[in-house]
């Protein structure tokens, strides 16, 4: 009995591992220091902060909704989770693409509220990998440990985005840029897993 309820927890932890590695390796908060301070260096220090807190709030409200109700969404529109994998995959490569290429997004926003919510909570920080991901691990690992697996790593976000101004001045631009690019590769790979699991259960259905 203690051994079988010693596995169940080394299991879980496991699972839980898993899933924040894989979520943060997505939401790259580390990677996408850069395209942050390049959004908001025109902001005064209260401005940025009002706009991180907003990004994280609404990075964190997104992915719980898909934790929560991710699957009932695919359900009403007919989608299932292997083709929202694939969906998921070519968007989520075409952004790692773009990321290699361009080094980010170009976009403008006019307070610090509308651009905490667009673009750096979505589609920056949520973004269809991490909302592929979120509804896989719902499907893998279940509500519990995805929801912990979310919430953990918006913690991380937020402590991320707290610290901005001196991890980007440790890391200096180049050493960002560096880190951004690599992060790029990382999700490049995943997005072409997820491709490659949805065809291959698409084909064996």
């Amino acid at each position: 009995m203690l051994g079988d309820v010693l596995a169940s927890v080394i299991s879980s932890v496991a699972d839980l591992m898993k899933g924040i590695i894989t979520l943060f390796v997505i939401v790259d908060p580390l990677g996408n220091v850069p395209i942050f301070i390049s959004l908001t260096e025109r902001m005064s220090r209260d401005e940025k902060h009002k706009a991180f807190h907003t990004a994280t709030f609404t990075g964190l409200i997104l992915l719980l909704s898909f934790a929560v109700a991710g699957q009932q969404m695919l359900n009403f529109f007919g989608i299932t989770v292997h083709s929202f994998m694939i969906a998921g995959g070519i968007l989520l490569l075409i952004i790692s693409v773009r990321l290699l290429i361009s080094g980010g997004w170009q976009e403008q926003a006019f307070s610090p509220e509308s651009i905490g919510a667009v673009p750096i909570a979505c589609p920056l920080l949520v973004g269809p990998g991490a909302i592929t991901t979120t509804v896989l691990n719902i499907q893998t690992m279940g509500i519990v440990i995805t929801t912990a697996s979310v919430l953990i790593v918006f913690a991380i976000v937020w402590l991320t985005l707290r610290f901005i101004d001196p991890i980007y001045r440790f890391l200096g631009r180049v050493g960002s840029l560096v880190i951004a690019r690599v992060m790029a590769m990382f999700i490049a790979a995943i997005a072409i897993q997820y491709i490659l699991e949805g065809i291959t259960h698409v084909l064996i259905l």
